[in-house]
């Protein structure tokens, strides 16, 4: 009503502009409530900086076509190898916040730092809710999966997880180990079968090798 150029307009098209204002407003406001609840490890991971100059056999068309989202909305999963420093928690991460900017919930979480999370949930008698919470989220992001063996706790837990989201969402997962190398880690045959199973299922493969994509050594 105080802008002298839209006296010209009718109140259609004032109207209209209005609704188109509110309209990005929310979906703005929804972005960074998804992203803030994602916990990204590189909040300034964006699809538009992925490096393809880099040797480490990045295949620019898959990631162009994993950028639109269809995977986690057909509910697959990703799984990217390769070894330290090649950019695999990276792209998880830009991937994630390409996610979020569809209106898709994301989590991340380091694989490691998870199992702690499940046993102080138990503690505090929030692990149903926790587990609800991660069951019900578009993409889940597992960094560093295949540091350490599995117990007995982490292995029911991460069993009940891929159960609750098998077909249902999508997981996306960052590793150093080598697929044949998946059972080893898990450990206990029928439940490693279960849990591999429910995640190599449906799933797009990205090995990535070459030099680390890290800083070389710096003189103090």
């Amino acid at each position: 009503m105080d802008n002298p150029e839209s006296s010209a307009l009718s109140f259609e098209d004032k109207l209209g502009m209005m609704v188109d204002q509110e309209c990005t407003y929310r979906d703005n406001k929804r972005q960074g409530r998804l992203l803030r609840l994602a916990h990204l490890r590189f909040t300034q991971a964006y699809v538009e900086n992925i490096n393809y100059q880099h040797a480490r056999r990045l295949d620019k068309n898959l990631m162009l076509t994993l950028t639109l989202c269809d995977w986690i909305r057909r509910q697959q999963n990703l799984i990217f190898l390769g070894p330290t420093g090649i950019g695999k928690s990276y792209l998880a991460c830009a991937l994630g916040h390409q996610a979020c900017r569809q209106g898709l919930s994301v989590r991340y979480y380091r694989v490691p730092r998870l199992f702690e999370m499940f046993r102080v949930a138990q503690g505090e008698g929030k692990y149903t809710n926790f587990m609800r919470e991660l069951s019900k989220t578009d993409l889940l992001i597992l960094d560093d999966w295949g540091l350490d063996q599995l117990n007995k706790e982490a292995r029911h837990d991460l069993l009940e997880i891929l159960e609750d989201r098998h077909m249902l969402t999508s997981t996306a997962i960052t590793t150093q180990l080598p697929l044949h190398l998946w059972h080893e880690y898990i450990g206990e045959a029928t439940m490693a079968d279960a849990i591999l199973d429910r995640l190599l299922t449906n799933s797009h493969k990205i090995e990535l090798e070459g030099d680390s994509m890290r800083p070389k050594d710096t003189k103090i």
